[in-house]
């Protein structure tokens, strides 16, 4: 049976540095601080909001929430991402993504600060992942499973890396994280041809195809590392399941990130220690 790769300790190590980091910035007078913007009131943005609010509560963070109704306009948005920009006692922005579909949020991705975009969104944070320079933060879940596989000693060097999802939030970013981590990493989509052979050669195999259990058996092989970023609802199930079929991958792979409690765990720790690390670049 394959070894679990479980988040919460890997949240916890997390945690300790952050927890040191900000202690060290109290005492130059910096309290770390940051701003989560939300617009309307979906249900899994709000969960996400509050479990971001109790880790940095935790760790000495201070959240400002800045809420936005659903049918607020272009210009409201923009106008609300100007003023945290301009503000100086906030060292990093969360906006709560997708926005509704009657606002640009390519947009408003652009308009916010790089120095204070901890998840990732802004064209030049994705610049600074591409280019592997390490000025700036990736997003958070992409950065999480980077963090899983450091935790429990997958070495990267040199290994076939396969990620299955390309988009900008996961996917690409995971698949630069991975190459910058000296794998060498195919990236597979919905126009990839025969996924499968693709998904079996790997020694790490990544998943965020955003569908519920879609990755099966045929993809498993001995001795591989699964990494899951799938969170869905499954009716059938009546239970939280993952992009890949857990109980195919089980039995066959060496490691597998379990649904809940795997990838998810890790993403509110990533999130507070990279807003520490946006604080300390600040007093510089």
């Amino acid at each position: 049976m394959a070894e679990l790769l479980k988040g919460a300790p890997v949240a916890a190590a997390l945690d300790k540095q952050t927890k040191s980091a900000v202690e060290a910035l109290l005492l130059e007078g910096v309290i770390p601080t940051l701003a989560i913007l939300r617009v309307g009131e979906r249900d899994d943005d709000m969960a996400y909001e509050r479990g971001a609010m109790k880790r940095c509560a935790k760790l000495g963070i201070r959240v400002k929430n800045v809420l936005l109704p659903s049918g607020v306009n272009q210009a409201a948005l923009m106008a609300g991402i100007e003023k945290l920009n301009a503000d100086q006692s906030v060292h990093g922005v969360l906006m709560l993504r997708p926005l509704p579909k009657t606002l640009d949020e390519k947009a408003a991705c652009a308009a916010l600060d790089p120095a204070k975009d901890v998840d990732g969104v802004t064209a030049a944070s994705m610049a600074g992942i591409y280019s592997g320079s390490g000025e700036s933060f990736p997003p958070c879940t992409a950065q999480s499973c980077m963090e899983l596989l450091r935790y429990y000693g997958v070495i990267t060097t040199g290994k076939r890396a396969a990620v299955i999802g390309r988009s900008l939030v996961i996917g690409k970013p995971a698949a630069m994280l991975l190459t910058s981590a000296d794998a060498t990493v195919t990236v597979c989509h919905t126009k990839t041809a025969d996924t499968p052979s693709v998904a079996r050669l790997a020694d790490i195999l990544l998943v965020a195809a955003g569908r519920a259990e879609s990755i099966g058996a045929e993809c498993f092989r001995a001795g591989q590392t699964v990494i899951d970023v799938g969170i869905n609802w499954s009716e059938a199930k009546q239970k939280l399941v993952g992009d890949v079929n857990y109980d195919a991958a089980l039995p066959v792979v060496a490691a597998i990130t379990p649904v809940p409690a795997g990838v998810g765990a890790v993403t509110t720790a990533v999130l507070a220690a990279h807003v520490v690390r946006a604080a300390e670049r600040a007093a510089l």
